[in-house]
């Protein structure tokens, strides 16, 4: 049932002349701050729950460790300076070995006019470490009898050497390049030895001199005392009598001649032994 209240039936005080109606109540605005905090809250509240998502279904190890962590940390407002983000171990950069030959030893061969064989290998010795180096790789300047030969491993090692001052006839002049007999892996070392003597006979243009390589080349002593897995090589980079000029004035491009021949075996690239005369 429904009661229709007419104006004459209203009580008496809003009849009355003056009477008005109390105005609308405003409403309060809202703070600004108040919204963005609320905002914020939200953010982050959901940021966390995006985070344990992420750590609860992500496997293991496709995540670096720490990695999980720190995102939440830093989704909750954590700390940069104290996280523990984790950081790249660098790789190791391969080894390669130059033997500076008679270096620490003694002389090797004595020129009339006091110029020594040691003198000669030091200096090319010194130059193709430089250029390796520049390459790339990290490079042990060796001497002779050094103690760190005994079970050294790495990719190349190489022995620079000269061959006598003494005039002998006019064949004797060229370069030549041997590996130890007995390697474990002979393909390797004949490799080796094609790269380094193609690459410097280009280098030098000096004549390839396979006829003069002695048992003593072959069985140089540093081959027995190196890790079996360590390809190497001795070379006589040429004759200090009909060869020197070459030698003492262009010991830049007998060096760079040994550096490329150690690359062309480490990269792997197409070299055939010279012809030798």
């Amino acid at each position: 049932m429904v009661f229709l209240m007419l104006q004459d039936d209203l009580p008496s005080e809003i009849n009355e002349p003056g009477f008005s109606e109390p105005a609308p109540r405003r409403q309060r605005p809202r703070r600004a701050s108040m919204n963005v905090f609320g905002q914020l809250t939200s953010i982050l509240a959901i940021s966390a729950v995006l985070a344990t998502l992420f750590t609860a279904f992500t496997p293991l190890g496709l995540l670096p460790a720490g990695l999980t962590e720190w995102v939440a940390e830093q989704l909750s407002g954590g700390s940069v300076a104290g996280s523990n983000f984790p950081t790249p171990t660098p790789r190791p950069r391969p080894v390669i070995g130059i033997v500076a030959g008679h270096w620490g030893n003694d002389s090797g061969a004595v020129c009339s006019d006091g110029l020594t064989e040691v003198e000669v290998n030091l200096d090319v010795a010194t130059r193709v470490q430089q250029k390796l180096t520049d390459a790339g790789f990290d490079v042990d300047l060796l001497q002779e009898y050094d103690d760190r030969l005994q079970g050294y491993n790495a990719l190349v090692l190489v022995s620079i050497h000269a061959d006598t001052c003494e005039y002998i006839d006019d064949n004797a002049t060229g370069f030549k390049v041997a590996s130890s007999l007995a390697s474990s892996a002979p393909e390797k070392a004949q490799r080796l030895v094609a790269c380094i003597s193609n690459r410097y006979q280009s280098a030098t243009g000096m004549r390839y001199h396979p006829a003069s390589i002695t048992a003593h080349m072959s069985n140089y002593h540093t081959f027995n005392e190196i890790h079996h897995d360590t390809t190497a090589a001795i070379i006589e980079t040429g004759f200090l009598n009909l060869d020197r000029q070459m030698l003492t004035q262009n010991s830049d491009g007998v060096a760079d001649g040994i550096a490329r021949g150690v690359l062309c075996y480490i990269y792997n690239e197409s070299a055939t032994s010279p012809e030798g005369n």
